[in-house]
């Protein structure tokens, strides 16, 4: 049976690569702060772009979603559920604004793991809500034919309680020491539940929302306002790619956590960096003078001609927060009708690119 040792684990992993991963992010976070401090406004717009944003991705991931218009309904509150997939996009919803809202008063124990699953599924009728699984389960990917195969089997039912007391427990031991940087403690853990797949359904979901809750713990607090989940969807391939590296050799604790923790890093300051982008923005296009101030439809060209892919309506608006979606959605007709942009895609794929790339 696996065993945790994330003091040990943790030392090996002071790589070069890991090492500058961590400076580059600590002096991001030093970065935010200030930011935070100098245009306290910044923050609420882009909190409520990256809920929606965590809440659409982290259940897409796992093939659950609905439309746009729904979704922002549901993340509000201002419906609710009428099909499991809602109601699973909702259960999302009340985690990660419980996670968002009281993070420093959820310790990680196995019973709060399972009051945060029971939350996850507490829309649905589902009995196994808040219990850990009840029968053997394997990780199974596609080889590239349609044909499924299996990648990592977890460890049993049966051993599945003792191995998440005990991988709480080492982790909650080596963050009191302060030996271990928490943001390799973070990636471990989250490593290690995701192998011993604990639930019967729910456990990369549950993976994600125990990043943000053990970021936030730690004081990093990036997730509220750059949605990890969605950096994660986007690198999709990537992300299971690390996983599958890591996983090798777990069950004989032979494996080597760095291919998903340097994933996981890259993956946070990415965030960090696209919130020093959305900063730099707002902060450029605050008028100097009333008499001579940016319009909405220039600072949304702006940010099309300057990038250097295409963007979707949700990547201007967490770029422009403080541009509400309507607007954006008016802007883009717009500049199509003057022949600015050009449109790719349709439906939930639909991206805009510049035809004045700057």
């Amino acid at each position: 049976m696996h065993t945790f040792d994330y003091e040990r684990s943790g030392r090996k992993l002071l790589t070069p690569q890991t090492v500058n991963l961590l400076n580059a992010i600590h002096e991001a976070k030093g970065r935010q702060n200030t930011q935070l401090q100098i245009s306290p406004d910044l923050a609420k717009p882009l909190v409520n772009v990256a809920r929606i944003q965590s809440t659409d991705a982290s259940n897409r991931i796992e093939g659950i979603s609905t439309t746009d218009k729904r979704l922002a309904g549901i993340v509000s509150e201002k419906v609710i559920p009428r099909n499991h997939d809602e109601e699973e996009i909702a259960g999302y919803r009340d985690v990660l604004n419980t996670i968002h809202e009281n993070y420093a008063y959820i310790p990680l124990k196995p019973n709060v793991i399972l009051q945060l699953h029971h939350d996850l599924f507490r829309h649905t009728p589902l009995a196994f809500a808040g219990h850990w699984k009840d029968t053997d389960n394997m990780i199974v990917e596609s080889d590239g034919t349609g044909h499924a195969k299996v990648r990592f089997t977890p460890p049993s039912a049966l051993q599945t309680p003792e191995l998440m007391a005990e991988a709480c427990n080492d982790y909650n031991k080596a963050n009191e020491s302060g030996n271990i940087d928490s943001l390799l403690l973070t990636c471990m853990f989250v490593f290690d539940f995701t192998c011993i797949h604990p639930f019967n359904d729910g456990n990369g979901r549950m993976s994600r929302l125990l990043t943000l809750l053990l970021l936030y713990r730690s004081g990093y607090e990036i997730g509220k306002y750059i949605s990890i989940e969605h950096l994660i969807e986007q690198s999709r391939a990537t992300y299971y790619e690390a996983l599958a590296a890591s996983t090798i050799g777990w069950n004989e604790n032979t494996n080597d956590y760095a291919p998903f923790v340097n994933y996981l890093l890259g993956t946070v300051l990415t965030a960090y960096r696209q919130f020093d982008e959305r900063a730099a923005i707002v902060s450029a296009n605050v008028p100097v003078s009333l008499h001579h101030p940016t319009t909405k439809k220039q600072r949304i060209a702006d940010v099309l001609a300057q990038s250097l892919s295409p963007l979707s309506k949700a990547d201007i608006q967490q770029t422009l927060p403080d541009i509400s979606t309507s607007t954006i959605e008016r802007t883009l007709k717009t500049l199509l009708d003057d022949n600015q942009i050009q449109k790719l895609g349709a439906g939930r794929t639909t991206r805009y690119v510049s035809l004045h790339r700057q």
